[in-house]
């Protein structure tokens, strides 16, 4: 006898989905792990993880090394702990404009819009790529056209190279190796442009990228650590390359922008916000 199919007659809410053939045990049970972790939780044993989900911990070890690799998980080899990754809101980028950091730091990312005339935007890695998790703009007319949600190459941006230069070293090491795995041709140029970057945050505490994305659009970007292991973001004011340049994006926007990335920490640390 063929499986019962799901009519008019045979409501949805009275059958068992995990008993369809279409239904995927294993993605199932890699949602479960992501569900595990509530607001107040940041770092969760592998044990946890396995109580929680009710799994056995073999199957756990293959779902969070999995979603490690995949960039939705962080691995504190140390202590054996896992935590979201910020990656996670690439799953929901209509929900990104809500994204609770967004909040706490668009006054200061208006200001500073106002200031530069220019798209002021705050981002978040995800693999190899940034993913912008709040943009406002300027009443400038000559300004980017993107918004939250927009996926930007890493090596190449000032996100990603401010992301990069706030990022421990381990973590640096595993981008690099993914970058070289993506592209081994390019890489030698990638990673040239991401070392000028570390010496350019190491002198003026904030980092480029002229023309080196796209030849019209120019930004400069600084690294949002909250000094408490939670991967970093990235404030960035971007524009026109035949407007940011020379002494107006190194000696007035750069330093402009240092200043608000640390009003925006202060900020994000006052409200006690929790990924």
């Amino acid at each position: 006898m063929g499986r019962q199919r799901h009519t008019p007659t045979t409501p949805l809410a009275d059958t068992d989905p995990a008993e369809d053939r279409r239904f995927v045990t294993a993605l199932a049970r890699g949602l479960t792990v992501l569900r595990s972790f509530g607001p107040s939780d940041r770092w969760l044993a592998h044990q946890e993880l396995a109580r929680r989900t009710g799994l056995p911990q073999a199957t756990v070890s293959r779902l969070t090394f999995t979603l490690t690799s995949l960039g939705y998980l962080r691995h504190r080899a140390a202590t054996g702990e896992y935590a979201l990754s910020p990656a996670v809101l690439s799953l929901g980028f209509s929900v990104l404009s809500n994204f609770q950091v967004g909040r706490i730091a668009r006054p200061f990312m208006e200001t500073l819009a106002e200031h530069t005339q220019a798209a002021i935007s705050l981002g978040v890695r995800h693999g190899t790529s940034v993913v912008y998790v709040a943009h406002c703009r300027s009443t400038a007319r000559l300004i980017l056209g993107l918004d939250v949600g927009t996926r930007l190459p890493f090596a190449e941006t000032a996100m990603g190279r401010a992301i990069w230069c706030a990022t421990p070293p381990g973590m640096r090491a595993l981008i690099a190796g993914r970058l070289q795995a993506e592209n081994a041709a390019l890489w030698p140029v990638r990673e040239a442009g991401l070392r000028r970057a570390e010496a350019d945050h190491a002198e003026r505490g904030c980092v480029t990228s002229e023309s080196e994305w796209e030849s019209e659009i120019a930004a400069i970007g600084v690294g949002i650590d909250l000094g408490d292991g939670r991967e970093p973001l990235a404030l960035t004011v971007g524009g026109p390359a035949s407007r940011l340049q020379g002494a107006l994006l190194h000696e007035n926007f750069g330093p402009a922008l240092v200043r608000s990335g640390r009003e925006i920490v202060a900020a994000i640390q006052a409200a006690a916000w929790e990924d």
